[in-house]
């Protein structure tokens, strides 16, 4: 993202938590009020790009993001906006299924537009890999949206090295991001690399590479559960590698007179990738202490011993 948005900031503000829940419930006044102090507080932090997929609270995320903005749409200039489509839910017709048919991501692009109540969306993701795309099929698609004014950019979600560049091949536009599941808690994407010619590598199961095709090849890497689930930052927890680890967490924090939740996501940041951590919390003063994380950079060593307790044992 930084590549083709040189304004952007360096977190990425993840919009799942917004519009009151999974659930049928209308979108109450309650929730466009917790929006717009939530957006303003994004703002005021410098985070200003805001991650949507249609599928969030059943939509209901951008319905209320876009109701904020209907009613100041000078907002709008502030902002990179980006949401994802082809994850369709169990309906009438079929399971839960992924789609990437031109005819649904055309329609899930409308129906996000509309929600939004934008124009043009700065980037479309594509949410997770589609076994059956018709690779030409969505090239063509989604070189008619960016004609068409609808979509600026092109990304993906959930894809490894050799799936982002099988749809490069097809594409006239740079697929300008991949977000991927990526935090302390969850580590595959480090361990792929860390246990080359090793056993234990064969039980990761990550797809080889992936970290670095993206670097190689300007695709920004956006890491959602970035916080892993508040694993070290206070929430309960049974294992012990996680508890240790909580603690070294806690003591970091104090070294470095920052957040835990800034130990956590100044790990993640200490990465050469540049990865760019998704924050979902809705809780301002949370959001506060994330941001602490742009303003420390943990030294090699305490990087390696958090990685360390992470593992619950020392690297190969």
């Amino acid at each position: 993202m930084q590549t083709y948005f040189p304004n952007a900031s360096r977190m990425v503000y993840g919009c799942m938590g917004l519009g009151g829940g999974w659930n049928n419930n209308p979108v109450t006044s309650g929730d466009v009020s917790n929006t717009h102090a939530i957006i303003n507080k994004a703002l005021e932090l410098n985070i200003n790009v805001f991650d949507h997929a249609d599928i969030y609270t059943f939509g209901k995320a951008e319905s209320v993001f876009g109701q904020v903005l209907k009613a100041n749409p000078s907002l709008r200039e502030q902002m990179t906006i980006q949401s994802k489509c082809a994850i369709r839910f169990e309906d009438e017709l079929g399971p839960k299924r992924y789609d990437f048919s031109a005819n649904w991501i055309n329609a899930s692009v409308e129906g996000i537009l509309s929600r939004l109540n934008i124009e043009q969306l700065d980037v479309l993701l594509l949410h997770r890999p589609d076994p059956l795309m018709e690779l030409h099929e969505v090239a063509n698609c989604l070189a008619q949206l960016q004609q068409q004014g609808k979509i600026k950019h092109v990304g993906v979600s959930n894809m490894h090295g050799h799936q982002i560049a099988f749809l490069q091949s097809a594409l006239s536009t740079p697929i300008v991001a991949n977000q991927l599941e990526m935090s302390l808690g969850f580590r595959d994407w480090l361990e792929d690399g860390i246990t080359t010619n090793s056993v234990a590598n064969r039980n990761i199961g990550y797809a080889a590479g992936t970290l670095e095709h993206c670097m190689l090849n300007n695709v920004q890497l956006q890491a959602w559960g970035s916080i892993a689930q508040g694993r070290y930052t206070g929430a309960a927890t049974s294992s012990e590698a996680d508890r240790n680890t909580a603690e070294l967490v806690k003591r970091l924090a104090s070294e470095y007179q920052t957040t835990p939740e800034a130990i956590v996501l100044g790990w993640l940041m200490r990465h050469p990738a540049n990865i760019q951590p998704v924050l979902g919390t809705t809780n301002l003063s949370r959001l506060e202490a994330c941001k602490e994380a742009e303003s420390i950079s943990l030294s090699r060593e305490h990087w390696y011993a958090l990685v360390e307790a992470a593992r619950g044992q020392e690297v190969p």
